[in-house]
């Protein structure tokens, strides 16, 4: 199991589209020694180099400032983009909006978000279209017999409706 990571396309990636060019720009910079070493743990943590490690981490950063309640967070999969304050990828957010209707009202009120949150994750997922179809994809690929042999320990359940219990005497 695969999942876009938002360095991918750290150096194609412009509001109007992707470029039909790959091009970067070398900037030096200096880091407190101390911030130095965490990058270096963090770039050898992800099988990185310190300058992907550092694109990586400018680019999330900027993606940071663009967009209300982004976040960038580690997941078995990779780096992922996310919203603040809550446990789903933007792509799960809109797997959820696919689900309803494309409504991000309803999606607003099953997650008890404020609709700016919805909205945030749509316009995340308008920019950045191939990083989030392509989580979609993987997630439409995955049926339960590749997860069982990723996790032979995983079942197999349908979700029924709760009944209310009865009170225990």
């Amino acid at each position: 199991y695969k999942c876009y990571n938002s360095y991918n396309d750290y150096n194609t990636y412009e509001w109007k589209g992707p470029m039909k060019t790959k091009r970067s720009t070398v900037l030096s910079m200096r880091l407190p020694v101390e911030s130095g070493r965490r990058l270096k743990r963090m770039a050898n943590r992800h099988g990185w180099t310190s300058s992907d490690a550092s694109a990586r981490l400018v680019e999330e950063g900027l993606r940071r400032s663009e967009f209300a309640f982004l976040d960038f967070r580690d997941s078995p999969v990779g780096r992922q983009a996310c919203i603040q304050g809550s446990t789903l990828a933007i792509w799960e957010v809109m797997l959820l909006l696919r689900s309803h209707g494309d409504d991000p009202a309803a999606i607003a009120r099953h997650l008890r978000w404020p609709e700016a949150k919805v909205g945030a994750a749509v316009h995340y997922a308008e920019a950045f279209p191939t990083e989030i179809e392509e989580a979609l994809s993987e997630y439409d690929a995955t049926d339960f017999k590749t997860l069982k042999r990723m996790l032979p320990q995983a079942i197999e359940f349908a979700a029924t409706k709760n009944t209310p219990r009865k009170a225990r005497s």
